[in-house]
C-alpha cells in the first residue's frame, strides 16, 4: 500500500470538520507534506468522486458525500487502485522442480492464504468509515480534545502567517 493512502485518509478526516472548502496548500502545510505530492492524492480522490475541488478565492476541497458513506476501502482503491495486494505469479511452475501447468488446476496454498487475507483485509476496510476515523482521531487527543478537528478547520481556512518551509 502506498504512502499516499495515509495522506488521503488524513485529509478526508480533516475534511469532515471543515465548514467550507479546505485549500490544498493548507492541507499540505498542516500535514507537512509536499503540496505536489498531496495534490496527486487529492486528484485521485477527485477522479473517483470522493472529494470535489471548488474553484475561487475561497476554494479548496470538500467531501462529496457524508463521511459515514465513505469507507477506508474507498480511499485505498481511489489512491492505489482496486487491484489485489498479492498477485500470484505461479512460482510453482518455475525452476528445476516445476509443476506442469496442467497439474496446477487450483490455486496453491500460498495463493489461497493470501486470497483469504486479502478478503478479510478488504472486508475490514469496507467496515470502517471516514466518520468512524474522525471520531477515533478526536478521541486519540484525550480529554478536552473534542474541538481538535474544529480548530484544525479554523486553521485551514485562515491565511497562513508562516513563510513556506520549502515544500
Amino acid at each position: 500500500m502506498s504512502g499516499g493512502v495515509e495522506w488521503a485518509l488524513h485529509c478526508c478526516v480533516v475534511l469532515t470538520a471543515t465548514e467550507g472548502p479546505a485549500p490544498a496548500a493548507r492541507l499540505a502545510e498542516l500535514h507537512d507534506v509536499s503540496p505536489s505530492y498531496l495534490a496527486k492524492q487529492l486528484q485521485a480522490l477527485s477522479r473517483t468522486g470522493l472529494v470535489q475541488s471548488v474553484q475561487g478565492k475561497a476554494g479548496g476541497h470538500v467531501l462529496t458525500r457524508s463521511p459515514a458513506l465513505i469507507t477506508v476501502l474507498d480511499i485505498v482503491e481511489a489512491v492505489d487502485g482496486p487491484e489485489p495486494a498479492f498477485v500470484c505469479t505461479e512460482i510453482r511452475q518455475r525452476g528445476p522442480m516445476a509443476t506442469p501447468p496442467e497439474a496446477c488446476t487450483a490455486p496453491c496454498a500460498i495463493s489461497r492464504a493470501m486470497g483469504r487475507a486479502e478478503t478479510a483485509w478488504r472486508k475490514t476496510l469496507r467496515s470502517i468509515t471516514v466518520a468512524d476515523l474522525a471520531t477515533d482521531v478526536t478521541s486519540d487527543y484525550g480529554p478536552g480534545a473534542s474541538g481538535h478537528l474544529g480548530r484544525t478547520s479554523t486553521w485551514l481556512n485562515t491565511a497562513s502567517t508562516q513563510v513556506p518551509s520549502g515544500h
